[in-house]
């Protein structure tokens, strides 16, 4: 979240962000909780004041034996007593409303951000490889899928019910390659890579700036508990509330996870295969980092460079965007995404996403750090998806589809797969 403070006198931007990210934010409604709350809570400060100022002076009347007097005033603070109950009532009432309100505040987009509604005015960055052409009659992945017996999703949705699937054979092993490899990736390159909890209390969720607009694509349990749709929420609270040690450099952590999301409101969109399912699961990257803007832009590009290194090891054609206001997540400061070719759409689909959110999510999370002055500051933080699967066995069974019908292995991803070189036809 923003800081109160900065909100009162940056109204014009906030407002600006808002527009321009497409959330509902009430900045008006907020700034006059804020302010009612401010006033009673001077308001309560004052009553405790002078209910001890008078109950001082009918301590001092009883040690002087004035007993009528100090009756009389008994009546006053008794006065007192009652109109704070009535007001720390109120206060707390709206403390609430003032918290949710703070939640509803969405994050600035850096300059360099493209203002923009939807995707379709994400600004293409760089394009790397070419879109795979076929001298043969190329299938798409449910097919190749069904041909080499890779999944099933009639049994997956008569077991689950829609958009879910089951993984079969080599279809299960690219699964797991694809992991780890960016697991062993990650791992290599400083990241404390973490298995972590997948049933998370709301909290956690609302720390990471998942909440609560994202409730509607995720998956309630009893007892407080939720179905974390990626490990982000997870990694970013693991030290909630707490100060950590950025002395020697940015905090990296990494986790494999399931994932599960609703997909609500996406009916009628990519309904077919593996691109948008319920359950999935994704290597995340998380930095926690000193509050210094350049220091951010530069990990940034480097979780970016990892996730890309991920597609280049796996021969797979891709792009990558900066993505615009519309489309960018409300929590997200500056997000670029990449994505592969997919033959079978003709186009690019998204595959991955990395963000910089500078302090939003700390002061929801209440992580911090000291700076070389011994101050506390909150820290900044960034995330990037280093590989979701199934998805990318989208491209990778599309692209290095080969015309005897096997599918070829990348180099890279074969100690993972037995040392094969394909998956031969069927």
């Amino acid at each position: 979240m923003l800081d109160i403070k900065w909100i009162r006198k940056h109204q014009e931007e906030v407002k600006e962000a808002a527009l321009n990210k497409g959330v509902d934010c009430p900045l008006d409604e907020l700034l006059q909780v804020d302010e009612k709350k401010r006033e009673l809570l001077q308001q309560v400060d004052q009553q405790r004041t002078d209910r001890n100022r008078v109950s001082a002076h009918i301590a001092q009347l009883i040690a002087q034996k004035k007993w009528e007097e100090a009756e009389v005033l008994k009546e006053e603070v008794r006065r007192h007593n009652q109109q704070l109950l009535l007001d720390v009532e109120e206060l707390g009432k709206l403390e609430e409303r003032f918290k949710w309100l703070m939640l509803t505040v969405p994050n600035l987009a850096s300059p360099e951000t493209p203002i923009g509604a939807t995707d379709q005015e994400n600004v293409v960055l760089k394009v790397v490889g070419a879109p795979t052409e076929f001298v043969f009659e190329a299938r798409d992945h449910m097919q190749i899928g069904e041909d080499l017996d890779l999944f099933d999703f009639p049994r997956g949705v008569k077991v689950a019910g829609s958009r879910n699937y089951y993984l079969r054979g080599f279809g299960l092993h690219l699964h797991r390659a694809v992991q780890q490899l960016a697991i062993d990736l990650l791992n290599d390159r400083g990241f404390t890579v973490m298995d972590v909890p997948l049933m998370v209390r709301e909290e956690t969720l609302i720390h990471a700036a998942f909440f609560p607009a994202g409730k509607d694509q995720t998956y309630e349990l009893p007892d407080d508990k939720w179905l974390v749709g990626t490990s982000e929420g997870p990694l970013v609270s693991y030290y909630a509330g707490e100060i950590v040690e950025l002395s020697q450099g940015p905090i990296r952590l990494a986790a494999v996870s399931n994932c599960f999301r609703k997909e609500a409101g996406s009916a009628g969109r990519d309904v077919r295969g593996l691109y948008r399912v319920h359950q999935f699961a994704k290597v995340e990257q998380v930095i926690l980092c000193e509050s210094d803007l350049d220091a951010a832009e530069l990990l940034l590009n480097q979780i970016t460079r990892n996730a890309e290194d991920i597609l280049e090891m796996l021969e797979l054609p891709y792009r990558v965007v900066a993505v615009c206001t519309g489309d960018m997540g409300a929590k997200n400061y500056k997000q670029f995404d990449i994505e592969t070719w997919m033959p079978s759409r003709q186009a690019y689909g998204e595959t991955h996403s990395s963000s910089s959110l500078l302090d939003f999510q700390a002061r929801r999370s209440g992580l911090r750090y000291r700076d070389q002055n011994g101050e506390l500051r909150y820290c900044y933080t960034l995330n990037n998806t280093a590989v979701a699967t199934p998805r990318i066995l989208i491209p990778l069974l599309e692209n290095h589809q080969q015309a005897d019908g096997s599918i070829y292995i990348p180099k890279a991803l074969r100690p993972y797969m037995r040392g094969l070189s394909a998956i031969p036809a069927k």
